[in-house]
């Protein structure tokens, strides 16, 4: 008989992974009181079971996933405390937000007085597809746990270490993938300030094509992205929080991407005129428009 997996949220990477574990055969529940009908749309067709309220939801899980936006994933763990204080029997608790690891200490001082097993994760990578799946890493006392959860066509992965141990790996791969896609939207866009941009487009060809190429792939694919990535940018400042410049730096990048987020949402109903909307400018330097 396969586990039984409860997830929240019905995100796309939530219901991905929803998805997935279905599909392999793990029952798997949600809760979808308060949540969108695109959010309910997603979660039936990753064959997500609706569970009436949270301890429904928790009772007779043998793993709780939460899976959501950074900033709801404290708030999250103190909803589902009264349930799991009440079961006899509790899930295995894993946090896979894109939290600090000061944020997964708070969390797991929320869920382990409950006498639920808490579980630091982190997620790397996209949703699942066919033929494909994100690196889930979980790390803590009690991770070797989760280890099933492997067997459901999940690239599940144990490391050693402490609560925290996951979720600075998340930030510190986040903090240099989607660092420095920022960082180079605002070359960018600076070079196109000041009339340049065609000469650093034509430099980076010459001298650093594979850095121009990253830049074509991933500049692009951060529009629709940006407002989702200001929440775990500041959970990277929040992380480096003993290194004041390093945690200033991830502070102007969370206002960098809510400004790009802003630009994107303009774009479609044409609310910014011409080159003056930052999404505009960049597809015109990465020669996608005219």
């Amino acid at each position: 008989m396969g586990v039984t997996v409860a997830i929240m949220a019905q995100g796309t990477m939530g219901a991905g992974v929803g998805k997935r574990l279905h599909e392999r055969g793990a029952g798997v529940r949600t809760l979808l009181s308060g949540r969108s009908e695109a959010s309910a749309n997603r979660a039936r067709a990753a064959g997500m079971q609706p569970a009436a309220d949270e301890r429904e939801l928790l009772s007779g899980a043998d793993y709780f996933l939460s899976i959501l936006p950074p900033d709801q994933a404290e708030g999250l763990a103190s909803r589902l405390a009264p349930a799991l204080q009440s079961l006899p029997v509790k899930p295995v608790y894993v946090d896979c937000n894109a939290v600090s690891p000061q944020t997964a200490a708070r969390i797991a001082a929320i869920v382990e007085p409950t006498g639920a097993a808490f579980v630091d994760g982190g997620i790397i990578g996209g949703p699942p597809r066919d033929g494909y799946s994100p690196a889930i890493y979980a790390s803590g006392p009690q991770a070797e746990r989760t280890r099933a959860v492997a067997e459901y066509g999940i690239d599940w992965r144990i490391i050693d270490g402490p609560i925290g141990a996951a979720s600075g790996l998340k930030m510190s791969y986040a903090g240099i993938t989607k660092g420095t896609t920022a960082i180079a939207a605002a070359m960018l866009l600076g070079a196109a300030r000041f009339g340049c941009a065609e000469a650093l487009i034509a430099e980076l060809s010459s001298s650093q094509p594979e850095m121009l190429a990253r830049m074509k792939r991933g500049i692009p694919g951060m529009y629709d992205k940006a407002y989702r990535w200001v929440g775990e940018m500041e959970e990277i400042s929040d992380f480096l929080d003993a290194n004041a410049p390093s945690s200033d730096m991830y502070k102007g990048i969370a206002r960098l991407y809510e400004f790009l987020a802003a630009a994107e949402a303009d774009k479609p109903a044409g609310n910014s005129p011409g080159d003056d909307n930052a999404i505009r400018t960049l597809d015109k330097v990465l020669g996608r428009s005219g």
